[in-house]
């Protein structure tokens, strides 16, 4: 196993970072990128995939900017198998990204999710906005 700082980011926050990368979901994004490892699941995939595929993101970004986005993000992530289901996320549709962080030893989930920053600390995990990451990141930069 890497001794890299593995990440997970949900899909909101990757989109954020597609559409605006100089927002600071897309900082968090691309700092994250250069330091560690991020982590994907075949349910965070497939869920993104779909989310990317909406005609509402046609205004921002085309179709194949998405894909070549996708397509990037792919090759530079890691594949888990989930190990553990999770039940805990008061939007069971978060649950996989709980699976995830856990199933890829992950040291932090990034997310603007509400329904997922309550459970912060999740099991060791540190569950942060993209803002709160930022502000830890160059701490752990030399780690």
């Amino acid at each position: 196993m890497s001794s890299q700082a593995r990440y997970v980011f949900d899909n909101s926050a990757i989109v954020n970072a597609l559409l605006f990368e100089q927002s600071v979901a897309g900082q968090a994004f691309y700092a994250a990128l250069s330091q560690g490892e991020l982590l994907v699941s075949q349910a965070t995939i497939a869920e993104l995939a779909d989310v990317l595929g909406r005609p509402k993101f046609d205004r921002y970004v085309t179709q194949e900017e998405r894909e070549q986005f996708l397509v990037m993000f792919l090759r530079e992530a890691t594949v888990v198998e989930i190990t553990e289901e999770i039940g805990v996320c008061r939007d069971p549709k978060d649950n996989k990204f709980l699976e995830l962080a856990i199933s890829g030893g992950a040291s932090c989930l990034i997310t603007g999710d509400q329904d997922l920053l309550v459970l912060h600390p999740f099991r060791e995990i540190l569950v942060l906005t993209p803002t709160h990451f930022l502000e830890a990141w160059p701490h752990d930069k030399g780690n």
